[in-house]
Order: structure tokens, then C-alpha cells, then sequence
């Protein structure tokens, strides 16, 4: 007979998700209520505030779609792309890749402007396509590329957009209430993120926002949405503004009251203390990690804090060593994906999972099992150094 699950206690420290904080679980354990009660809809409003401020938008349409990070991504391509459009698609790692994906399911034309795994998006290959191309209808990039721990200039890839007259949209999974992102101030035009990175609420929502450039695109369409769950004119009619709301779908209850606690936690912290917190815990898992001997895989200006690609020093067996961090630390790391496939670790510093005692534990858990196999490195120096960056926390 099958039994009842109970998950082992980890330490989540890889690309996603991250732990999540014993106030968001409470709120999930909260009594069930329909999706049109009243309280429940009082509640949509806050979220949808919540986002808003998160995201620093006032755009109207910004809301949590009720599945992962992959369909935020395709809301926004679905509503946006249409048969023969023209789209600039940015390919520093896995997720660009994605969105051309999305590009050409929807019958779009990807024109593709890629770069080396592991730098940004190249501002002047951008800009170089767009002179090429009078009728680019959207540039679509990752703001902070998962598969690499590198962030891209999106201010200036949103200006660059603007000067040609194109939309944008963008991949903020990874970046929202990590680091800075500002919607308005750097015009996006459509953004979708994740629940499960930064913010440290459990999987399965993507928060996405549509400017009203955006929304006139999905006004103008001469095609009908090829997404009927995705289709926003639809679905606004369920999460829009005032106590009337039309059935959509049955929102997953539990899990927005979830989403609800983790954003008022961020509030609470203010958002650009986030971006500070976030940026010196990183540098204290650097500088400890660095002492150890080990190199960081990207560039120090375009490094995200909250994803760290480190170098797999020579003959470790990548494997191995995060099977042996599971076991004996029930310390959860990440693994290379694509061309880094076992030759990065990706550890996140991420929400929840973004603390000092995160720092600490993995730098020890870290060097102990490198010693084990033997690995050529600086023992005993890397918690000094961790410790170092707390004390000078401006350097």
C-alpha cells in the first residue's frame, strides 16, 4: 500500500527553487475558499498591488498566471507574436533558445542574435540587426540568464527597442526581487517571471505584466489568439479590477495565498533592500569561494548575485560531489546545462535561500567533500574570508 509522502528536509542552494520561508507554507496550510469568494478576490487585488510593486510598474495588467515560469513565458509570446512577425531573439544560454521556440510555434519569424554562453547580450549585434530589419515587431531577451548566472544591460536593450519602434519582451525569472528591475522606468513592454526563484514561494505561478503598447498589439491583432487559457482578453475578465469578476479558470487557491505572504515578506523587507541583501551574500560566497581556489565562471560586471556559476576544478567528479553534498549535507546545488554541462556548478543565493547561514553552510559542505576526493584546493580559509566580506560589507 502506497503511504503518505514526507519530503526529506533539504537545504535548497541551486538554480530553483529556493527554500521557502515557514510564513509562505503557513499561509498555503490556510482553509480552502472558492476562487469568486469575496475574500478571495479582495485578496486577487492585493497580489495584483504586490506585483506592482515587486516588478515597479503601474502597469493594469500585471497578474500571476496559474502555471509556471515556461507558460508566463508563452502568455506573453502567444498574445504578442503573430503569423509573419518579425521578432529579435537574444541567445546567451538555454532560455533565449526558448523563446525562439515560441517565436516560430506561433508563426513567427525568430531572427536570432546570439552570443557565448557565459557573456551578455551583445548591445551592438542588436543594434546592427534592427538596421538591417525596418519591420521588427518585438525584441525578446533573458534579462538574468539561469543557464549561466549572467545578467544583460536591459535598460539599454529597452532603449535600443524604443529608438527602433519595436516591443519588448522580456525573460525576468530569475531577476525579480533579486536584483534591480524597473518596468517603467526602462519601458518593457511584456515581462514574465516565477514564484520559485527569488521570491521563495513555492513553484507553479509566473507573474507576468503587459504595458498598454503591449496591450494595443493584442487589441490590433488580425489573427485570433492561438491560446485560449493564455488569451489575456479572456482572462482579464477573471483577474481585472473591481468585485465583478467572470470565470476563467479555477484559480490554485493555496498557492496564491502562498504568493500573497512571500510578496507582503518582500514589502516588508522593501525591494531594494532585497537587491542589497542579495548582492552581499554574494559577495561573501565569492570571496570565501575564491579563497578556496576556485574561480567564479562569469565576468565580475555582469555576474548575477543570486545565480554563481563556479568553475568545476580538474578532476572533481561533479556527480559525485553533489550526490555526496545531498547525502551528507542535504544541501541541494545545481548542475551545468547546455555547453556548461560539467564544467559549472550554478549555486543560487536566491529569497529564502539568500542568507548568511547559507553562505556558511555551503562553503564548509563545499570544502569537506572537495577534500574527500582529493580535490587541489586552500583549506581553512574560505569561512575567514566569507566572514571578512560580513565585516567590510562595502568592499
Amino acid at each position: 500500500m502506497i503511504k503518505s509522502f514526507y519530503p526529506p528536509l533539504r537545504t535548497l542552494m541551486g538554480p530553483g527553487p529556493s527554500d521557502v520561508h515557514p510564513r509562505v507554507l503557513a499561509a498555503m496550510a490556510k482553509p480552502t475558499i472558492g476562487h469568486l469568494d469575496p475574500a478571495f478576490i479582495g485578496m486577487m487585488d492585493e497580489v495584483k498591488q504586490l506585483l506592482q510593486y515587486a516588478l515597479r510598474t503601474e502597469n493594469p495588467l500585471t497578474m500571476p498566471v496559474s502555471a509556471p515560469g515556461s507558460a508566463g513565458m508563452e502568455a506573453c509570446f502567444v498574445n504578442l507574436v503573430e503569423p509573419g512577425d518579425k521578432v529579435i531573439v537574444c541567445q546567451n544560454g538555454v532560455f533565449g533558445g526558448r523563446m525562439k521556440e515560441n517565436v516560430e510555434r506561433f508563426g513567427g519569424t525568430a531572427l536570432m542574435v546570439e552570443d557565448a554562453w557565459g557573456t551578455a547580450v551583445s548591445i551592438e549585434k542588436v543594434r546592427a540587426l534592427m538596421e538591417q530589419h525596418d519591420d521588427i515587431k518585438a525584441l525578446a531577451f533573458v534579462h538574468a540568464e539561469t543557464s549561466t548566472g549572467v545578467c544583460s544591460d536591459a535598460r539599454a536593450l529597452c532603449r535600443l527597442a524604443q529608438d527602433y519602434g519595436c516591443l519588448t519582451i522580456v525573460d525576468a525569472v530569475t531577476s525579480l526581487g533579486g536584483v534591480e528591475l524597473e518596468v517603467d522606468q526602462w519601458g518593457i513592454d511584456a515581462l514574465y517571471s516565477g514564484t520559485q526563484k527569488c521570491l521563495s514561494a513555492p513553484p507553479g505561478i509566473s507573474p507576468v505584466t503587459f504595458s498598454e503598447r503591449a496591450l494595443d498589439k493584442v487589441r490590433q491583432r488580425t489573427s485570433r489568439t492561438p491560446s485560449w487559457f493564455l488569451d489575456k482578453t479572456l482572462v482579464m475578465g477573471y483577474w481585472g479590477g473591481g468585485q465583478k469578476r467572470a470565470y476563467h479558470h479555477t484559480a490554485p487557491v493555496n498557492t496564491l495565498y502562498g504568493l500573497h505572504e512571500a510578496l507582503v515578506m518582500l514589502q516588508e523587507e522593501g525591494i531594494e533592500n532585497a537587491w542589497q541583501r542579495h548582492a552581499l551574500h554574494h559577495r561573501a560566497l565569492r570571496d570565501g569561494l575564491e579563497a578556496m581556489g576556485l574561480q567564479m565562471a562569469v565576468a565580475a560586471d555582469i555576474r548575477l548575485p543570486q545565480l554563481n556559476s563556479v568553475t568545476i576544478p580538474e578532476g572533481v567528479d561533479d556527480a559525485q560531489l553533489r550526490s555526496q553534498l545531498l547525502e551528507s549535507y542535504g544541501l541541494e546545488i545545481g548542475a551545468g546545462l547546455g555547453a556548461l554541462a560539467g564544467k559549472v556548478w550554478r549555486i543560487g543565493l536566491m529569497g529564502s535561500s539568500c542568507t548568511r547561514r547559507h553562505v556558511m553552510l555551503c562553503l564548509d559542505a563545499l570544502e569537506n567533500t572537495l577534500l574527500e576526493q582529493g580535490a587541489d584546493i586552500h583549506s581553512g580559509r574560505a569561512s575567514a574570508a566569507a566572514a571578512a566580506a560580513y565585516t567590510n560589507p562595502e568592499q
